[in-house]
């Protein structure tokens, strides 16, 4: 059944339940052990990682994308934007973020998460290794993910 919550609503509730998890009973019936899942915070912001505060998400049905990306070495992305509030989570490799309109680079590595910029102009820049992500969209239908930047 789709959330018919907004966006924001849909993710505070999914938040609040994680906790939850905790404390839950996932072990296998009939073993004497019983497992406790481990939650750690990865993330927790307002802003992009360049500082600037994140604007209300859009109106409409919420829509979750979750995209894998690999990055060869010795590749700069093209210069691009996002529509929609996003972050992304290093699996392996090592990238450089750098924003168009002064150069401002941050390097992100194997366990990192990075609350992308929105509606500004960045790109990403590997070195002598592929860099791996896990990139988290939250938008709506109809919106594209990333667009070029001029």
């Amino acid at each position: 059944m789709p959330c018919r919550l907004s966006t924001r609503a849909c993710f505070a509730v999914l938040i609040a339940a994680l906790p939850l998890l905790a404390n839950a009973d996932m072990s296998v019936p009939g073993s004497a052990e019983k497992a406790k899942t481990v939650v750690t915070e990865l993330l927790k912001t307002t802003k992009s990682w360049d500082g600037v505060e994140y604007r209300a998400y859009p109106k409409g049905q919420p829509e979750v994308s979750i995209m894998r990306y690999t990055i060869p070495p010795h590749s700069a992305l093209p210069w691009h934007m996002h529509r929609v509030v996003n972050a992304a989570y290093v699996l392996s490799g090592h990238l450089t973020v750098e924003r168009k309109s002064d150069g401002k680079s941050l390097v992100i590595g194997p366990g990192d998460v990075l609350p992308e910029m929105v509606d500004a102009a960045h790109r990403g820049v590997t070195g002598d290794e592929s860099a791996e992500l896990i990139v988290f969209y939250a938008g709506t239908p109809g919106v594209p993910l990333v667009v070029k930047a001029e």
